[in-house]
């Protein structure tokens, strides 16, 4: 009797180191999955563009309602958070010295 039970107990710690083993493994490789996938996604980002307002369609210089217009929406720009202070206060410079 002493002898299978040294069987079993033997086969209960090579059962219990080789589950214990396996785990350890599987959460390392899951890590590196994870890692590779977090990379991937990064890299498949396309990087952020800078917003550049669009050329003004052609109008005569004198034309005050033009003017307006583009001052009218180049503030719905600010205040959309598309174009910050300084970008606003030269465009509006650049219309406005036209």
């Amino acid at each position: 009797m002493p002898g299978l039970l040294r069987g079993v107990a033997r086969t209960a710690v090579i059962a219990g180191t080789a589950t214990t083993v396996s785990n350890r493994v599987s959460r390392r490789q899951a890590g590196r999955w994870a890692q590779q996938d977090a990379q991937q996604a990064a890299a498949a980002q396309p990087a952020p563009t800078q917003y550049t307002e669009p050329a003004p369609a052609a109008a005569p210089a004198d034309d005050m309602s033009s003017k307006l217009a583009q001052l009218k929406d180049l503030g719905e720009l600010k205040a959309q958070g598309v174009l910050s202070e300084a970008e606003f206060e030269a465009q509006k410079a650049r219309i406005l010295g036209s």
